[in-house]
């Protein structure tokens, strides 16, 4: 059984952590943090080291400087089950050495290695077996034998979270345990993190996980913030520290703006002594010797009080740089984009699936749900009129049952997916964006991506080498760039693998979208940031359901 630590007892602590991968691409540098005893999120910007982190204190890689302490046995659940094609459900558990054991022992084996392996797990079997169950699973012996491929995504998450338990590990690590799930195997996972009664550090963007957390430690470039409580906290207390943040920036703005004008005073001052002491001497009014006292002291005078002025304004401008970088944060992607414009009334697409007559009408925003594996895909894109028609020139009966289109699709359609690997087929990220519309401009091209935060020092790199938030910017300009502008758009599961600021970026780009939309979600928070307005909720057979958000 993992050991019980005391709340305030540190579970992980990293000290000066530094690491680089092979090629000398740094991921960690001089990194110190500490996790503690109980449930713990690791968030940060893709690409921050957060799932590099995980294995390092996994001890599955090795620092290049500093240290990890850890309170006990550490075990990992990695985001990819079952990869392997001959993996078993025992292998995600974790049994399998420890049954194989059991079985030499009953076949009369008397080995010491048999009876090590097993150890005090000689009811291993039945305590799966009772685990699985409570999962919902069929829990009899040969669902043990099954291969890991046979489960779902979600099934598989499930049974890795019931390994970590049997295998009793005093820190177990999750990485992004919830991508790729529906809203049913989302529930039962968030479940078991809200249960979790040993420690715990899990790497997600999922907000309603993050909501079941005891703490949150933030990889920032700005550096590390750690925070007792769950999200929603510290989001506020997050907001809250923006805010005063960007009080001291325009203080410090006022403040350099200040320095500069008595800067400016002081040499018109100084400038007017210098043209009234020369139309004294002019006039003879004031002898040569007193000429040259009076200019030397005002000399020194006047370089005395250009030096004060001139550090205080170098100390107004290093305060106003400290308060810029305290208070900077991702700006929101604001474009304007009048080609999607929908009328209100317009019929933009109508079908019947199994008796269901559905339509979308207008600049509608539709939300598309349902299991994995219940049809959302295969519905989408036959109504889209993308669905691969079978040999007889019509679409299989077997898939669509007695769907048929009403209305086809009548406006220019641009399809969001996930993931984003056609764009590395492009030699720069400019020839993506025009690859999309090849009659628009460079020019037009590259003022668009500006407006994604995608600028001039990018436009000419490989998309390969971009991170996830800049070709997750990428893919959606080149969707939007599109001619004719889409006006129906479709997000496929859009913030699989996104992290959180991407996802704002996300909804902000949209608030201008003046189109239809149809979003295949899981996710209660982006579908209500982008204010959609009916679900369509597809359960097997391609039964679809039309409601109310």
């Amino acid at each position: 059984m993992p050991r019980t630590l005391s709340p305030n007892a540190p579970a992980v602590v990293v000290d000066d952590l530094s690491f680089a991968w092979p090629n000398g691409t740094p991921v960690l540098d001089r990194l110190s943090c500490t996790f503690p005893a109980g449930r713990t999120a690791l968030i940060g910007a893709n690409g921050s080291g957060k799932s590099t982190l995980l294995r390092l204190i996994a001890g599955e890689l090795r620092p290049d400087a500093g240290t990890i302490h850890t309170s006990g046995v550490v075990g990992m659940v990695r985001q990819r089950l079952a990869e392997q094609p001959d993996a078993t459900v025992s292998d995600l558990l974790g049994i399998t050495p420890a049954r194989t054991a059991l079985r030499a022992i009953e076949g009369g084996s008397v080995a010491a290695h048999h009876f090590d392996t097993v150890g005090d797990d000689w009811d291993i079997e039945s305590r799966a077996l009772g685990v699985l169950h409570g999962l919902g699973l069929d829990a009899d012996g040969v669902l043990l034998d099954r291969p890991a491929t046979t489960l779902s995504g979600g099934q598989a998450t499930q049974v890795a979270l019931a390994g970590a338990r049997l295998a009793g590990w005093d820190i177990t690590l999750l990485d992004e345990p919830t991508n790729n799930l529906d809203a049913r195997s989302r529930a039962r996972v968030h479940d078991a993190v809200s249960a979790w009664s040993g420690v715990l550090i899990v790497v997600s963007h999922d907000r309603e996980l993050l909501e079941r957390v005891d703490a949150l430690v933030e990889l920032d470039p700005r550096g590390v913030r750690g925070f007792g409580g769950p999200f929603s906290q510290y989001q506020a207390h997050r907001d809250g520290l923006q805010a005063a943040a960007e009080r001291q920036l325009r203080d410090a703005d006022a403040e350099l703006a200040r320095a500069k004008a008595r800067a400016r005073a002081e040499l018109e001052r100084e400038q007017q002594r210098n043209r009234s002491a020369r139309r004294e001497r002019t006039r003879g009014n004031v002898s040569k010797g007193a000429a040259d006292f009076f200019a030397n002291r005002a000399e020194k005078n006047s370089g005395s009080k250009s030096d004060l002025h001139a550090a205080a304004v170098e100390r107004a401008a290093a305060l106003r740089a400290d308060a810029d970088a305290a208070a900077r944060t991702t700006d929101p992607i604001r474009i304007d984009l009048p080609g999607t414009t929908v009328p209100a009334g317009k019929r933009v697409l109508a079908f019947e699936a199994n008796g269901a007559h559905l339509a979308l009408t207008g600049p509608e925003r539709i939300r598309l749900t349902g299991d994995n594996g219940s049809g959302k895909s295969t519905l989408l894109a036959w109504a889209l009129g993308s669905l691969p028609e079978g040999p007889s020139g019509g679409y299989p009966a077997s898939v669509l049952g007695d769907a048929r289109i009403l209305t086809p699709v009548s406006v220019p359609v641009g399809w969001l997916r996930q993931p984003t690997d056609e764009l590395d087929g492009f030699d720069t990220v400019l020839d993506a964006v025009r690859a999309a519309a090849p009659g628009r401009t460079p020019h037009e091209a590259r003022a668009l991506l500006a407006r994604f935060q995608l600028t001039r020092d990018v436009l000419e790199r490989r998309p390969a080498t971009l991170s996830g938030g800049e070709r997750f910017r990428l893919a959606l300009a080149r969707v939007l760039f599109a001619d004719p502008t889409p006006q129906l758009l479709v997000l496929d599961e859009p913030t699989n693998n996104l992290d959180l600021d991407s996802v704002d970026q996300l909804v902000s780009a949209l608030a201008s979208y003046r189109g239809a939309l149809i979003v295949v979600t899981h996710d209660d928070h982006l579908a209500g940031d982008l204010e959609v307005h009916r679900e369509w909720r597809v359960s097997p057979g391609l039964t679809v359901t039309d409601r109310l958000p």
